[in-house]
């Protein structure tokens, strides 16, 4: 019996990765992105070719406007996003601008209702609790959380269905995210991180371009990212 899931798909490193390993693990694969007002809205781009490339059984792009709320510096134009922030910055504990309010609640909740017309049980994401920007909603206690709220509150899960949200990779380290991309054939030349791309080049200044560049770095291999600096 094939097995399906509903993967988030943002076409950065991280859910390209995720994607490739939910293919591995013998799942027919929905990838679901999001148009919600982004300015980084290439990510759209970067997330249909690696649905391509990896062999999505589909790819869906929601939209979702978080415009109006504003409160984010991926969604209000307003709002700068912070570039050349040092390691121990990032790693303050402090919830940097870029966070978009409920943004992983609010995509879980669509991949939840999809998976569910489809007939899957299983959602996976990208989040990450190590290399990351310090966003509350990439922790392990907020995943588990969900998963309890889907089980409790969808028709599947009433009638004896056991949702799963998978994270494979909540605790490795971006290095060993690339490493395992790698071997799984992914393109990562393909893929789009930037907070603030300059066209389709990546800024190579923000949060996200800095914690890619580490990655590559640590992982002995040559970002394959076109940078505007």
């Amino acid at each position: 019996m094939t097995k399906k899931a509903v993967v988030l798909l943002s076409g950065g490193l991280d859910s390209a990765t995720v994607l490739a390993i939910a293919i591995k693990e013998g799942y027919e694969c929905h990838a679901l992105s999001f148009r919600y007002g982004q300015r980084h809205v290439v990510e759209l781009r970067a997330a249909d070719r690696v649905a391509k490339m990896l062999g999505a059984v589909e790819h869906r792009v929601a939209t979702v406007d978080l415009g109006w709320i504003g409160g984010s510096a991926l969604t209000a134009h307003d709002i700068l996003v912070p570039k050349d922030r040092a390691a121990g910055e990032m790693g303050s504990g402090t919830i940097p601008i870029t966070y978009v309010p409920a943004r992983n609640a609010l995509f879980l909740c669509h991949a939840l209702a999809w998976a569910e017309v489809l007939g899957a049980c299983d959602l996976f994401a990208g989040m990450n609790a190590l290399d990351y920007s310090g966003y509350p909603d990439c922790r392990p206690e907020f995943l588990a959380a969900f998963e309890t709220m889907a089980n409790l509150g969808t028709k599947a899960g009433a009638e004896g269905g056991k949702w799963r949200v998978h994270a494979p990779l909540i605790a490795m380290s971006k290095a060993d995210i690339i490493r395992a991309g790698v071997q799984m054939g992914v393109d990562y030349a393909l893929t789009h991180s930037c907070y603030d791309p300059v066209g389709e080049a990546a800024c190579g200044r923000c949060d996200s371009c800095q914690l890619r560049r580490k990655g590559f770095d640590e992982a002995g291999m040559a970002d394959p990212t076109k940078y505007a600096r």
